[in-house]
């Protein structure tokens, strides 16, 4: 068997110190980078908020409405961690919860009457809103600090459970591992190689850019911000100061 929760105990387990998930934004400064462990602890404490605040359970659907940001790979694995499907569009694939930044925040709040709704305020740190969010919202970065720093689903989800609607877990982890996703943008990535990405992994497009750099000891580096000839300067830099040895480019 092989899902989302194997490969992540795999890595763990082979080296949980290294980078994994890599974040910048220009406009802002900011800069995260989480190793393999503190990404797990990540996951965790999200997929625990999941089910204890969000009450979302394994075979649900989830849609996951964010940037390139560095909580956005930590929603998608603690969607598989508890078993929920990660969905890319409400309209086509109705949601039973929903996971938002600002920018949607509003729209989420008003138009879906009767199911969870988990908002991010993409802040440094993780931290929440400064100003209290709708009511029957949960504000991630208000509620996150207080769950478990570890997380066993009572209902493990299996390689069967679907990851998106277009993979089942064990599908895209053996897909990924095979390098068999990424070569579709472009990009050619070595076993323990670094990607550099201006795409959302939540996303159809976006998704290979996380994981296949987990599942082949990888790492990820998500850039925003990198607008005009300034932006495209510094992401140069960036991707040499990185070390990157690939580019993620959405397929068109």
């Amino acid at each position: 068997m092989v899902t989302f929760t194997d490969v992540l105990a795999r890595e763990l387990r082979a080296d949980a110190a290294r980078p994994l998930v890599t974040f910048y934004d220009f406009a802002t400064g900011e800069r995260v980078e989480l190793s393999v462990a503190t990404y797990a602890n990540w996951v965790a404490k999200t997929a625990s908020l999941l089910v204890e605040e969000a009450d979302l359970e394994r075979g649900q659907r989830l849609l996951v409405d964010l940037p390139a940001h560095w909580l956005t790979p930590v929603f998608l694995g603690a969607a598989w961690t508890v078993g929920l499907e990660v969905a890319w569009d409400e309209e086509s694939q109705p949601a039973d919860g929903f996971v938002t930044g600002p920018s949607g925040l509003a729209a989420y709040a008003a138009g879906a009457a009767g199911r969870p709704v988990v908002a991010t305020a993409l802040l440094p740190l993780g931290v929440g809103f400064g100003d209290p969010v709708p009511g029957g919202v949960t504000d991630f970065g208000v509620e996150v600090w207080g769950q478990p720093d570890a997380f066993v689903a009572w209902d493990p989800p299996t390689e069967g459970d679907a990851a998106t609607p277009d993979w089942t877990q064990g599908e895209l982890m053996r897909a990924a591992a095979a390098g068999t996703l990424l070569p579709i943008s472009g990009a050619v990535l070595a076993d323990g190689g670094r990607l550099l990405s201006e795409v959302s992994p939540a996303s159809p497009s976006g998704l290979a850019s996380f994981v296949e750099p987990l599942t082949r000891s990888g790492s990820t580096v998500y850039v925003v911000g990198a607008d005009g000839a300034e932006g495209r300067s510094r992401l140069e830099e960036t991707y040499v100061a990185e070390r990157a040895t690939a580019r993620f480019v959405a397929p068109s």
